[in-house]
């Protein structure tokens, strides 16, 4: 009955929901993205769900990461996150890792899994999660949230997707933060919301999934356009 909701939905069923349930899902960064993403995908019922961040709670933080509380500063956000989400849904696995990981932990550690979600805040870290799960075949969904704008992108190896790289390479490292340039509160529940109905559609085939496609979000006038990502021909990953 938790998750009737979804069961009767056009299409979706029973089958559907037993994927969710048997489901691995990786969340990197527990930031405003991932604490957004983390709590729809608990709530829906994905049943195993491992939470990368090496950093811990600050009061500026809480204005947009809804799964940590006043009295959770100074823990590491990982843990802080972990004891929401068991209160959500008592039957999902939670898993924690409180470091940083390079290219090789990534490629031991998505090798068992069904899917990862981009919540980081760096482009290093974005380009890395993209080489190892293009290499491994397993399906990214990237977000990213700063002032009034979001954007998403999903990379789907099964379907020979463009990958971040086709884009990323554009964009240099820019260094912008949330510290120097700020960010909405719900422009990160936006962004974080939409990598978590991208990740049940992408796992459970269900509707149309954006792909070879970057969406962005215009808080300021809530708006929303989509720009194709053509696969470059000499791209590093995924030529």
């Amino acid at each position: 009955m938790r998750y009737n909701r979804q069961i009767v939905l056009p299409n979706f069923d029973l089958d559907k929901q037993e994927i969710l349930l048997n489901a691995k899902i990786l969340i990197v960064g527990v930031g405003g993205l991932g604490c957004a993403a983390a709590q729809y995908l608990v709530a829906a019922g994905v049943g195993e769900i491992t939470l990368i961040d090496d950093d811990k709670v600050e009061k500026t933080n809480l204005q947009r990461q809804i799964l940590h509380a006043e009295a959770d500063v100074g823990i590491n956000k990982c843990l802080s996150a972990k004891a929401s989400l068991e209160q959500m849904n008592s039957d999902i696995k939670i898993h924690v890792i409180q470091k940083r990981l390079e290219l090789d932990n990534y490629l031991e550690l998505i090798e068992s899994l069904d899917l990862v979600l981009d919540c980081t805040d760096n482009l290093t870290s974005r380009n890395t999660l993209n080489q190892a799960c293009y290499q491994l075949g397993k399906p990214l969904v990237s977000g990213a949230a700063i002032r009034m704008e979001g954007q998403l992108m999903n990379i789907v190896p099964a379907e020979k997707s463009a990958c971040y790289a086709c884009v990323s390479a554009y964009f240099g490292e820019q260094n912008l933060s949330c510290v120097e340039s700020g960010v909405m509160s719900p422009v990160v529940g936006i962004i974080g919301a939409m990598q978590a109905l991208e990740a049940i559609k992408v796992l459970c085939d269900y509707g149309v999934a954006s792909v070879n496609q970057i969406m962005m979000f215009d808080g300021m006038t809530a708006t929303w356009q989509t720009f194709k990502v053509p696969k470059k021909i000499n791209c590093s990953i995924c030529a």
